[in-house]
């Protein structure tokens, strides 16, 4: 009977071995599924992405808008009015106005008007049939010189844009770390899976071994039941990890649509596998890390933006200090007349005007500037703060990072030490030195061993994950 122990213990210490090496090997039914393909999948399709990339749009209708104020506008008027036979007037003017990204307004126009009783200052003698052309300019000498309504509208608008690149990516790495987490959750999900399988196997030969042992009077009928529960045990914990890996299966599907915006189910014979080659990164990589986050992460991106927004309404809030004083200069019948005939006169045939306003005690306006200061200076402070919470997180991200790797190293030389204690326990048995209760307990620290080994190369991946979100780097580092 010594031959058969012999061949048993022989047979699982191959088993062993065969199982632990081939734990991270797909079958080739199955088709690896990598983070990259993953993370594809959610960039061109998944809704929220797509919502993002709607920002863009909204960006560019908002610079639009703000530059419809510079947009060429025609204006028309006419009035008429007659009374017992009597034209009183008949008044007609026609103008088209240039808005500019300068302080001054071109505008060119035409005038008709006649009648008996037209307003003096409207009058047009008949030498041209009552008509005359007119071209001029207004400009703001004071306030509107510099900056105006307008102006500013337009450079907020082009900030916003500035602002809606930085929320779209702040969005799109939010997504892909929820998604990534989900990931490296199947990922430990499915591996576990394949753990507790190895294991069911191997107490499935040792319960088929005790039972042939037995019947040929080799072991106890009790050892039986002690590798039958073995068994069953091993048979619960593969049920368990069999329910985890479905149920995170259906969690990392609700991150894959298709092109049509339709849902997709994970299918059962994809599975994730983990990059082979060993990234690092150094203290000097650190840094860098840190002097590009200080620069593009997504929320100081914000908040410089703000401050940009409102150091021009600062800028506006200044302007409005000062007086309004508009001067406006009109050519009339200049450089050409209804008959078209060309003549340049600047002292002659012209209109002139001057406006001016200025509130005495320029309450609102000062106020105005001051909750403007105020909002930069508190707006200043938010931004030191999110600076400082931000290479926190990359600093806390790093050594989570660190000591995770070192982890690694002493679970993997851990669950070597296991396959070593197993399979001395194996051999022991075959010396009738050992018996089922032992072997049970080593192979319960290995598969635990190897759980924990599983476990920590996933904590690793997320914290890699977790490190590229605190540093606002684009899309976690994936390149399309």
């Amino acid at each position: 009977m010594r031959t058969v122990s012999f061949t048993f213990a022989v047979f699982c210490l191959n088993k062993v071995q065969a199982q632990q090496d081939s734990l991270f090997v797909l079958p080739d039914t199955v088709k690896a599924f990598t983070l990259e393909n993953f993370y594809s999948l959610i960039l061109e399709n998944h809704p929220t992405a797509k919502q993002t990339y709607l920002l863009t749009d909204i960006a560019k209708q908002e610079i639009r808008l703000a530059r419809g104020n510079f947009d060429p506008k025609l204006e028309l008027s006419y009035q008429q009015k007659n009374l017992d036979g009597t034209e009183y007037y008949d008044l007609l003017d026609g103008s088209l106005k240039f808005p500019t990204a300068l302080p001054f307004d071109p505008k060119v126009g035409f005038q008709r008007n006649q009648g008996q009783y037209v307003n003096p200052e409207n009058y047009i003698a008949d030498q041209f049939n009552y008509q005359q052309f007119y071209a001029g300019l207004s400009v703001p000498l004071g306030r509107g010189l510099i900056t105006d309504e307008r102006r500013t509208a337009l450079r907020q608008a082009e900030l916003f844009s500035d602002m809606t690149e930085a929320e779209q990516l702040k969005l799109i790495n939010k997504l892909l770390l929820e998604a990534t987490k989900e990931y490296w959750q199947w990922y430990f999900a499915y591996y576990n899976y394949r753990i507790q399988n190895n294991g069911v196997r191997l107490a499935q030969e040792i319960f088929r071994r005790v039972k042939i042992n037995a019947l040929q009077g080799e072991a106890a009928s009790i050892d039986t039941v002690q590798a039958q529960i073995t068994l069953q045990e091993r048979l619960v914990q593969q049920q368990e990890a069999l329910l985890d890996f479905r149920n995170t299966g259906i969690q990392l599907s609700t991150y894959l649509w298709d092109s049509l915006s339709n849902p997709l189910i994970l299918s059962l014979n994809l599975a994730p596998v983990r990059p082979s080659e060993n990234w690092s990164l150094t203290k000097g990589a650190l840094e860098e890390l840190k002097i590009q986050a200080k620069q593009n992460h997504p929320e100081l991106r914000k908040l410089s933006v703000k401050l940009e927004q409102l150091d021009v309404e600062r800028k506006l809030a200044v302007e409005f200090l000062k007086p309004t004083l508009d001067a406006s200069y009109t050519f009339l019948n200049q450089p050409f007349d209804p008959r078209w005939n060309s003549s340049f006169d600047l002292g002659e045939n012209y209109k002139f005007g001057l406006d001016f306003s200025f509130p005495i005690f320029l309450r609102k306006e000062r106020a105005k500037l001051a909750q403007t200061k105020i909002k930069i200076t508190s707006t200043a402070f938010e931004r030191g703060l999110a600076e400082r919470d931000i290479l926190n997180q990359i600093e806390s991200a790093y050594n989570t990072m660190d000591v995770t790797g070192s982890m690694i190293a002493q679970l993997a030389s851990m669950v070597e030490n296991y396959e070593r204690l197993l399979a001395a326990e194996f051999m022991n048995l075959e010396n009738g030195e050992s018996d089922l209760f032992k072997i049970n307990i080593q192979q319960e620290k290995l598969i635990n061993a190897q759980a924990k080994f599983l476990k920590m190369l996933t904590e690793y991946e997320k914290s890699k994950a977790l490190l590229y979100w605190s540093a606002g780097v684009s899309q976690l580092g994936f390149e399309n």
